[in-house]
């Protein structure tokens, strides 16, 4: 049996606040991906050590401890947690011979944040994680 996935794009209107805080998780999610793509290769080139998911997710928790990195938690955890599993998922692609090595992301690209769990949709309202008030949706299907 074959799974469908099915995706919808809906228009949002958010307040002032809202894209500020929505500026801040796509700025901290495209961090994090650089930061420990970064990582892993330097590790690579110096200790000849592959690093995975479980690697750069235990570092995380630790950055996030740090004075210069406190800003970090301001975001919701899972998005840093999936821009880790997108970085995992680009090397493991790659070491399957099906795309180029990752490449850094740029902030004049698309830009996007994962947020895998306790979203939902109530009275025209689209409820995240962190966002206290929720963000206006126009719901058209």
């Amino acid at each position: 049996m074959k799974l469908i996935h099915k995706s919808y794009k809906f228009r949002i209107y958010p307040s002032k606040e809202q894209e500020i805080l929505m500026g801040k998780h796509f700025g901290a999610c495209r961090f994090v991906y650089n930061y420990y793509l970064n990582n892993r290769k330097e590790t690579y080139l110096k200790e000849k050590k592959s690093l995975n998911y479980y690697n750069n997710a235990n570092d995380l928790t630790f950055m996030k401890k740090q004075e210069d990195f406190v800003w970090l938690k301001e975001i919701n955890s899972q998005s840093l947690q999936s821009s880790l599993k997108h970085l995992d998922i680009a090397f493991k692609k790659f070491f399957k011979k099906q795309t180029e090595f990752p490449k850094f992301k740029s902030k004049y690209n698309k830009q996007s944040f994962s947020i895998p769990q306790s979203v939902y949709i109530k009275n025209g309202i689209l409820k995240i994680p962190k966002f206290k008030e929720g963000i206006e949706i126009n719901l058209h299907r």
